[in-house]
């Protein structure tokens, strides 16, 4: 029997929705479940109302569901914005001091009252009502609470306590098993994989969904021994990034579609200087300002072909945390060993939801050595190789003028408009894309679920797999989901695709952009399933959407 819960909590900002529903996630962490969290919240500096939807299963998860079954509200916007997720089942916990709606009331302001407790504290007596209501046991919240609420803890535990008592047993969650794994966001996935892939500095102007990024590495910057710089607009980080790596520090940026417009020239520049940089781009719903708050995947081909001229990239799209942070160590070290700029395309979904992981069940990382300088003078730093990668050098080494150049240029990196140097290092460069792909064939660079004999397969790219995952096992479909897109993977493609007779592409975008570098490639979908409203696809819409298809 599939053991899932489902718990929606919402209030007005400041309400403290986010860390209410990190607690929740704890409690089903304690009770064996693997969790995910998707937050939701609008573009507002104040107000609006901001919810969170914490789901527990006995199988590893990547996205919510539509319904839930408990429904946790701090106002009353939560009961009428989300009528559409209730089932006849679900129980509603709510703030009776100003929510009127069936189900458990508490008076949160009587509890905080009776404690002395500042009215921050509200969500402490709703978790504490919840908790009584799904039959989680009081020890459980005093394990959780101190660690994942360290300031207050007592009078926090006193005002679930008080809530606590006030509620009986409704819908109980049993416990299913002894599994405790870490909580982590995809922005933490992937810097922890920035660490691993030997980052040294990250620069970057905060632009939802990648902010959290730049704060996690921020607040931790003295622990992991790295710089982080946030600049006064987009066009100074990619500046600042290249000026890092130009001497000699393995660096990344941060940023989502609109701010990574701005850095498109700043791409071409390393491009053509073959300085190595890695790009996170968390995508978000566009054109222009768009749905600030809120998921897309709508910026695969600008990612792809960004930049004027010709040169070789490195484009990965985790669908997870265990991808991100193997992919984001992958790409620092493609950046650096072939010099190019390498991409870590992300979306609002993975970079700020939480995930289930479980440190044991990472890949192992086998990273290599950029090609160092012999010291053999003279230095040129675009120097002819059969593999097309010059040796490094930076400024300051004994010996060495390091000399890049973002016009055409010979091997010395002298500018230059000789036909036949123009040429030599035109070919140069593209060499590395040639050698990038091959080194790619040794990685798994399509990731595959469910029966490989199945004539019908889902193909999806990014963190929609979490619902593509989900359906296809329920329907006994093929789940195949490129990670690189760049150099992409069209010889392993074609070996996965035998044997399917019917393909389905699911994306997040109005216009079906894997699907059309799919077909550039010679691989043609039979039909897709586009969703393009801001929010994740969920496993019960594509269900239904997949009917509409014929399947």
């Amino acid at each position: 029997m599939v053991q899932d819960i489902s718990i929606l909590v919402g209030g007005k900002a400041g309400d403290g929705i986010n860390s209410a529903s990190a607690v929740i996630a704890q409690l089903l962490n304690q009770l064996g479940y693997y969790t995910y969290i998707y937050f939701d919240y609008p573009s507002l500096i104040r107000g609006g109302h901001n919810f969170a939807i914490i789901r527990g299963s006995d199988t590893p998860i990547g996205v919510h569901k539509t319904t839930v079954d408990f429904v946790l509200a701090l106002n009353q916007d939560t009961i009428a914005n989300h009528k559409m997720r209730f089932k006849e089942t679900t129980l509603t916990i709510f703030n009776s001091d100003v929510v009127k709606a069936e189900g458990q009331g508490i008076s949160v302001n009587g509890v905080l009252k009776t404690e002395n407790a500042p009215v921050i504290m509200g969500n402490s007596a709703i978790i504490g009502a919840f908790a009584k209501a799904a039959g989680i046991p009081w020890d459980i919240i005093i394990k959780v609470f101190p660690a994942y609420i360290p300031k207050g803890t007592e009078i926090n535990l006193r005002v679930a306590r008080r809530a606590f008592d006030q509620v009986t047993p409704v819908y109980p969650v049993e416990s299913i098993g002894s599994r405790r794994l870490c909580l982590i966001t995809g922005n933490e996935a992937i810097g922890l994989g920035l660490i691993a892939g030997g980052l040294s500095a990250y620069v970057s102007y905060p632009m939802t969904p990648s902010s959290s990024l730049l704060h996690f590495l921020a607040e931790n910057a003295q622990r992991f021994g790295i710089t982080v710089v946030h600049p006064e607009n987009e066009i100074a980080v990619i500046l600042m990034a290249l000026g890092f790596s130009y001497a000699g520090e393995r660096v990344a940026v941060g940023t989502s579609g609109g701010g990574f417009c701005l850095m498109t020239e700043g791409v071409s520049l390393a491009g053509m200087a073959e300085i190595p940089v890695v790009l996170v781009v968390s995508q978000r719903t566009g054109p222009s300002t768009g749905l600030p708050t809120y998921t897309a995947q709508s910026d695969l081909h600008f990612i792809v072909n960004a930049g004027q001229g010709e040169f070789p990239r490195f484009v990965v799209a985790p669908g997870d945390t265990r991808e991100a942070y193997y992919w984001s160590a992958v790409a620092m070290d493609v950046a650096w060993r072939y010099q190019v700029p390498a991409f870590i395309l992300a979306d609002k979904t993975l970079s700020e939801g939480t995930f289930s992981l479980d440190p044991a069940d990472l890949p192992e990382l086998s990273l290599g050595e950029p090609i160092d300088w012999d010291g053999k003078p003279p230095y040129r730093r675009y120097a002819e190789t059969g593999s097309g990668v010059s040796p490094l050098a930076f400024p300051g080494t004994n010996g060495a003028v390091v000399k890049v150049n973002s016009y055409a240029h010979d091997e010395f990196g002298i500018t230059t408009e000789d036909s036949g140097v123009v040429t030599q290092m035109t070919r140069k460069r593209m060499r590395k894309a040639a050698l990038l792909a091959e080194a790619m064939e040794t990685f798994s660079t399509v990731s595959t679920d469910g029966p490989a004999n199945a004539g019908t397969a889902l193909v999806c790219w990014g963190s929609v797999q979490g619902a593509c995952r989900e359906v296809a096992r329920e329907l006994g479909l093929r789940l195949i989901k490129p990670v690189v897109l760049s150099p992409f993977p069209e010889l392993l493609l074609n070996r996965t695709l035998q044997g399917v007779r019917r393909l389905i592409a699911v994306e997040e975008n109005s216009t079906g952009q894997l699907a059309a570098l799919l077909r550039f490639h010679g691989i043609t979908v039979d039909a897709m399933v586009l969703h393009y409203d801001g929010r994740p696809i969920t496993p019960d819409i594509l269900m239904d959407r997949l009917r509409e298809v014929g399947v």
